[in-house]
């Protein structure tokens, strides 16, 4: 199988962030009540008082105040398909496997389209609330053993250095940086 990371490396630029964008644009009042506890949750991640996990929740926060969440992440990928990049979807495969910190509820949508496998944050769509932990760094290693546990990895590509505990357990890795593949550095 061949893994991938979603954001910025298959899909340009963040999801997660177009997501919130997009919202903003339709839902602004929904988006901008979640503001001040973002920017709250970011200072203190910047002083190291908190995490990725609580910043994402914070900027999630809109979540409950939207009426039908499914139907505004169909509607989103509608509009943001076309930023999946075409390198990827000339060497998509049925056995593909994508590692993505961002929320599986709105990478699931896209995933299932693309007929491949999703590991992802595992966060409510209501709520906004993460069952779990962030599926980044490590954490995609822990997530991949215990979700494929006799999964090989052929190809792993990813736009983030972060990803190196899932580059070392692929035969061959790729940084990705604007759709220009490179061998993964010092592995």
């Amino acid at each position: 199988m061949n893994a991938y990371d979603f954001d910025q490396t298959i899909f340009y630029p963040d999801s997660s962030y177009c997501f919130v964008m997009y919202c903003l644009r339709h839902y602004p009042r929904a988006v901008l009540r979640a503001l001040r506890p973002a920017a709250f949750a970011a200072l203190l991640l910047m002083l190291k008082r908190a995490d990725t996990k609580t910043l994402k929740e914070a900027t999630f926060s809109f979540l409950p105040l939207l009426d039908n969440v499914d139907q505004i992440v169909s509607d989103f990928w509608e509009e943001h398909r076309d930023r999946l990049q075409d390198w990827y979807l000339r060497q998509r495969r049925d056995d593909d496997l994508i590692l993505s910190a961002s929320p599986e509820f709105l990478l699931s949508p896209i995933c299932e389209e693309l007929g491949v496998r999703l590991i992802a944050t595992p966060m409510d769509r209501y709520t906004g609330k993460i069952h779990g932990l962030n599926c980044h760094d490590e954490e995609k290693v822990r997530r991949l053993n215990r979700e494929v546990p006799d999964a090989c990895i052929e190809n792993f590509y990813s736009d983030s250095l972060a990803d190196t505990p899932l580059a070392r357990i692929a035969e061959h890795a790729f940084l990705v940086k604007r759709g220009s593949l490179q061998p993964w550095p010092d592995l």
